[in-house]
């Protein structure tokens, strides 16, 4: 299955240091094939599950992104990121 979720961030350092390794621990939970692309910037899309590769695409506040899941896991890993950004990433 291949799901998609498009969503602006909010935290105010975009998706640098911290809210970056968390991004990526959460696309690390999961089986499924997980990318992502500023679509702000239109950046090439690339693997979620590496810091280097999402610090790439120097994601800043009100940034849109779009993630793609695509695997059994899809519907958690969607859900995931939801929450995570959802909850500006714990802070």
């Amino acid at each position: 299955m291949k799901l998609t979720l498009k969503t602006t961030i909010q935290h105010p350092s975009g998706l640098h240091a911290r809210p970056a390794s968390l991004f990526v621990q959460t696309a690390n939970k999961f089986q499924s094939d997980i990318s992502v692309q500023n679509l702000t910037d239109s950046s090439p899309i690339v693997n979620a599950k590496s810091i280097l590769n999402i610090l790439t695409l120097g994601v800043m506040q009100d940034h849109e992104i779009e993630i793609i899941a695509e695997g059994d896991d899809a519907t958690e890993a969607i859900e995931g990121f939801k929450a995570l950004i959802n909850d500006n990433f714990g802070e």
